[in-house]
């Protein structure tokens, strides 16, 4: 098949559409011909002789009249529309592996020399449903503990580098985890599969999210979501909205952003077991959304009550591992990006400075995000020498790690240096920022 002649990819974010996903899952193929259509642009007529139907027919599917079930269609319509083949329940499909990693067939076994040893083969087009036989004999309490473990290595390694190129073996253990569930397991095997995939979406609707690809990150945090309601995992429920609360207040969106904590706090509330460090956390997020709507008062309760919770957490507590980020030093940040939030800077300042002084040096990206919060209440203050020492010096891990976040405050804070541009402190931090980050540094007006 020439380049010219190959079926045109559908876009990404009709694949992680929620909807799409769930109309694939039960082969719902009315709703996926609408979907084409109104979200692809691919019309009926094209959808027919993409895959090997009739307009008419297509027609008849489209509005209900008929319904596709054989397997030989339901291949044809994931060859022609070129949706994965483990959405739709059915082997990896032979396109979906890239052309430079084809295996090129042979008419006969050439006799090799002696010092050479054969290649490995690639797996056939059936490597799904031999992955899948393997784990209905082999899977167990201790291979759930291997993924949770790789979950924590993906985290660490997006604090320090950024998620843009975890993100493509994120998502492939994503969907393999998914592929497990379709297999009958005993209970407490088939509850861990599911939190594994919930924190696996949450993390790859993070990735998305950190490089400011918001359509896309809602997409995941919303599979998160069904996911955990599965086995009704109310506290992952509300660590997915906070999530979500988050998000939104960088959309400057802040009556969502109140919506999801709201929600998140409401799904906490009516778990049984919901540690203090979880309502602490929560009620943090809760104070940044107010601090967004600009609710003085209500955000200094928020941040009482985010206090006065973890004062409350103690050792041994039965904390989820994804809280476990959120330690003295992270409540202490927040709170000074709270406070700097409402523009109340004389306050936020010392906050953030004791954190950044407590704060895990690897978490580059957090080291980053924060130095340039702190500069930004310096300079909100006239401390022009230190808002740009301290700027200067969150260069360094700003260039260790990929996010559009980190990026957007240093924007931000050259943004607002404009009036002393021409200061001889404020030339000495744009000529480090010149040469520390010149792919950043190249979108800053001169």
């Amino acid at each position: 098949m020439t380049e010219q002649s190959r079926p045109q990819e559908l876009p990404a974010r009709l694949l992680t559409d929620p909807e799409m996903i769930k109309a694939c899952r039960v082969r719902d193929i009315a709703s996926v011909f609408r979907l084409v259509k109104v979200k692809a642009g691919i019309y009926p007529s094209m959808i027919g002789k993409r895959c090997g139907l009739t307009p008419s027919r297509v027609g008849e599917v489209m509005s209900g009249r008929r319904q596709l079930q054989h397997m030989d269609v339901i291949e044809r319509i994931s060859d022609g529309l070129r949706i994965p083949g483990h959405m739709l329940g059915l082997a990896r499909r032979s396109w979906e592996t890239p052309q430079a990693l084809d295996v090129v067939e042979r008419g006969s076994v050439q006799e090799q020399e002696p010092t050479q040893q054969a290649p490995a083969a690639l797996p056939g087009p059936d490597v799904d449903s031999i992955l899948a036989l393997a784990a209905r004999t082999s899977l167990s309490a201790a291979t759930l503990e291997a993924f949770r473990s790789s979950i924590e290595d993906y985290w660490r390694r997006d604090d320090q580098h950024g998620g843009e190129a975890l993100r493509p073996a994120i998502v492939g253990q994503l969907r393999y985890v998914v592929g497990l569930l379709k297999e009958s397991r005993p209970p407490s095997i088939q509850n861990g599969l599911y939190g594994v995939a919930a924190e696996l979406a949450r993390l790859t609707g993070w990735t998305y999210f950190d490089a400011r690809q918001y359509n896309q990150a809602r997409a995941y945090f919303t599979e998160a979501l069904q996911l955990a309601k599965e086995i009704d995992d109310r506290q992952f429920m509300a660590n997915v909205l906070a999530c979500m609360s988050l998000q939104a207040t960088y959309q400057d969106k802040p009556a969502d952003s109140w919506a999801f904590v709201s929600a998140a706090q409401d799904q906490a509330r009516s778990a049984l077991g919901t540690t203090p460090r979880v309502l602490a956390m929560l009620s943090m997020r809760e104070a940044f959304a107010h601090a967004t709507l600009g609710n003085r008062d209500s955000t200094h309760r928020a941040i009482g009550d985010a206090h006065r919770h973890f004062e409350q957490i103690r050792a041994g507590d039965p904390d989820p591992s994804w809280v476990a980020y959120f330690d003295e030093p992270k409540l202490i940040v927040d709170t000074g990006i709270a406070h700097g939030r409402l523009g109340e800077a004389a306050m936020a300042e010392p906050l953030i400075a004791d954190a950044l002084r407590r704060e895990d040096r690897t978490n580059h990206r957090g080291r980053a995000f924060h130095s340039f919060w702190l500069a930004r209440t310096q300079l909100d203050q006239g401390k022009l020498d230190q808002a740009c020492q301290t700027a200067t010096q969150a260069l360094e891990p700003a260039s260790a790690v990929s996010s559009e976040r980190v990026s957007g405050h240093l924007r931000e804070f050259y943004d607002e240096l404009a009036p002393h541009r021409d200061e001889p402190v404020a030339l000495a931090f744009e000529a480090r920022l010149r040469a520390l980050l010149p792919p950043v540094s190249g979108t800053i007006r001169p």
